[in-house]
């Protein structure tokens, strides 16, 4: 058991090693958004303090670059932690509703802490081969040692595997709720173009890019649970089933002919160089998060224009 007084960073022989700093779990990332936002203190943070609404990109980045470090910077990694933990000090407030909410209350922190452990195994079960039982009790309690990191109350945390799919079902039954951060996560009809696509034209990119969303958005839907697309008003049909089927296995079969390194966003794959001495074991990345924005964050402003402010969940 893992403490919060002295927490060890998760190494390479973790399946989270494995499977979280894979850039198939961007095929998540509108889930894990939705998931976040569905709960109502991390939905009235998201409205009230951060830039999402005009910045989707920049924030996905901001979040990706810190957290990821939390799991892939080994001696560093509990520095990281408290740089994460710190963005999130001032983040309270009440919301619409009259409830007071803070990002480090623990219940509202441990719910996005679960999904990022979530969204690792949703990136293995359907797009990396799959998961068996020992490995979702296996990376269950890895999440609980990545958890320990923050320093945070581990009194939300469930005791096993078995208990967190009784807590996680919970949730998304009597918690979750859909507001305003939730609707605008998931409309991406107007999303700025990524710079994996810098290539393309703008005037191409607004064209592509409706039919795009909506089947970012359908393949969202397949990895909600059945209480969630109710709660949404989604409907999932046997087609959808069999054709969600036939596009994970693709997607699986085509990612076994990257090269491994190339799998990984920068953080995480500057973990794996430095266990393989590739890589100064003080450096947490490749590049500083000033840099790695410059070059990921920049390109997706359509106006040229670009905004750094701290990581936000």
């Amino acid at each position: 058991m893992y403490t919060s007084r002295d927490p060890e960073p998760l190494g390479p022989d973790s399946l989270t090693w494995r499977y979280f700093g894979d850039w198939r779990g961007l095929l998540c990332a509108l889930w894990a958004g939705s998931m976040q936002n569905m709960h109502p203190g991390l939905g009235a943070g998201v409205e009230q303090h951060s830039h999402f609404f005009d910045e989707r990109w920049e924030r996905l980045f901001r979040s990706l670059y810190p957290i990821g470090g939390v799991v892939y910077d080994g001696p560093r990694a509990a520095e990281t932690a408290r740089e994460v933990r710190r963005y999130h000090d001032a983040i309270s407030g009440v919301d619409d509703q009259g409830r007071r909410y803070h990002a480090l209350d623990p219940d509202t922190f441990y719910w996005a802490h679960a999904t990022f452990f979530m969204n690792a195994v949703l990136t293995a079960e359907h797009f990396a081969g799959g998961l068996s039982t020992a490995d979702k009790r296996r990376m269950f309690d890895e999440h609980v040692q990545w958890y320990a990191m923050y320093g945070l109350s581990m009194r939300p945390v469930p005791a096993t595997w078995e208990d967190f799919q009784t807590y996680w079902d919970r949730m998304c039954r009597e918690v979750l709720e859909v507001n305003r951060a939730t609707r605008e996560v998931l409309d991406i009809t107007d999303l700025a173009r990524p710079s994996t696509v810098g290539w393309m034209p703008l005037p191409m990119w607004r064209l592509v890019r409706v039919p795009v969303a909506r089947g970012f958005v359908w393949l969202t839907t397949g990895l909600y649970d059945p209480s969630v697309r109710t709660l949404l008003g989604l409907h999932w049909r046997r087609r959808d089933r069999v054709l969600f089927a036939a596009v994970t296995r693709t997607i699986t079969a085509v990612f076994r002919l990257v090269p491994f390194d190339r799998r990984y966003h920068p953080r995480a794959r500057a973990g794996w160089l430095r266990v393989r001495g590739e890589w100064p074991a003080d450096r947490r990345g490749p590049a500083s998060p000033e840099r790695w924005r410059a070059r990921h964050v920049g390109a997706f402003r359509e106006d040229d224009t670009t905004r750094d402010r701290a990581p936000a969940r």
